[in-house]
């Protein structure tokens, strides 16, 4: 481990509480296990940044130092862990990214509050959904990036955009009206009983075109979707690809900006990009030194606009 992570945990009959977690390292990876027991719970106010209570066992990993939960940035929770407390991560500011297993299906009251940089979640499923899903789509209004992992080894990748929620004083009415701004809103509620449904997903993006939307959040969405088609219908596929190819510069300036090569390489047979669009995203690639998509650009551009060309390319 990279820094100080210390535990206060209680031994259990069936397993191990984190009970207070301090930390001075960016990325935090809690055992699977302590003292032969699994770690099955996390405490209320286990992240929240603060001192050492003293409560339960001690165990230290890495070098002594000093700690501060406000810097943590990225958590893995292991797959055993079933239960997570109230306020477990209470104002850890950083929070970016969280993954965790689909079968940790109790989350506490505001187990997430002010964590309001946390955007990137990757559940472990047990099976093809888990309520976690809904406990994160609705407690974070924001958009989210989510990552889905199957046991028969599948991955599915799903944008959730962002909306916003706020209250208007009527004074001559002497109340309050209640105001939803942005596309996202439906995204975050397609759950029933808790439940995710890859067809009421997807019967959501042409409503969203129509809807106020951020066009780099539809971008994303629809790349995220094409690359990892689980219950992908042809028709739906058939849209997403639409829009893409009508925004083919965009969708490979954000492969680019995210230094995705692998990505720019998928992409580009389905996108089929003009010649003006490739040159332009060989101009981004080569400003911003991204080397590998470039070589990618140029052998594209030589394979389907070459002909009749004495241009030189180069590097």
């Amino acid at each position: 481990m990279d820094g100080t992570m210390l535990l206060r945990c209680r031994r259990e009959e069936r397993g191990v509480t984190i009970l207070r977690l301090l930390s001075s390292a960016p990325s935090v990876v809690l055992p699977e296990e302590l003292w032969g027991l699994p770690v099955t719970a996390i405490a209320g106010h286990a992240f929240a940044p603060g001192g050492d209570t003293g409560e339960g066992e001690l165990v230290a990993f890495g070098p002594q130092g000093e700690t501060d939960n406000r810097r943590i940035r990225s958590v893995t929770l292991p797959q055993s862990v079933c239960s997570v407390g109230d306020y477990a991560f209470y104002n850890c500011t950083s929070l970016r990214s969280l993954t965790l297993s689909g079968d940790t299906e109790r989350w506490g009251g505001c187990a997430l509050m002010n964590c309001t940089e946390l955007r990137s979640l990757h559940i472990h499923l047990s099976g093809e959904t888990s309520s976690a899903m809904a406990y994160f789509a609705d407690e974070l209004p924001w958009e989210l990036d989510m990552t889905l992992s199957y046991p028969d080894g599948g991955t599915a990748r799903l944008i959730f955009p962002g909306y916003r929620e706020s209250y208007e004083e009527n004074s001559p009415a002497h109340h309050f009206d209640y105001f939803i701004h942005g596309a996202g809103y439906p995204y975050h509620h397609c759950f029933q009983d808790k439940h995710f449904s890859f067809f009421r997903y997807d019967s959501l993006w042409q409503p969203f075109l129509q809807m106020d939307h951020e066009p780099d959040c539809a971008l994303r969405l629809a790349c995220c979707r094409l690359r990892h088609p689980r219950e992908l219908s042809k028709e739906a596929g058939a849209e997403y690809l639409r829009y893409l190819r009508a925004h083919s510069g965009e969708a490979m300036g954000w492969f680019i900006d995210q230094r995705d090569a692998d990505g720019l390489s998928w992409a580009l047979p389905l996108l089929q990009p003009d010649r003006d669009a490739l040159s332009a995203a060989c101009a981004l690639a080569r400003e911003t030194g991204a080397t590998e998509a470039l070589a990618l650009l140029l052998e594209e551009r030589h394979r389907r606009f070459a002909a009749g060309s004495s241009a030189a390319f180069d590097l």
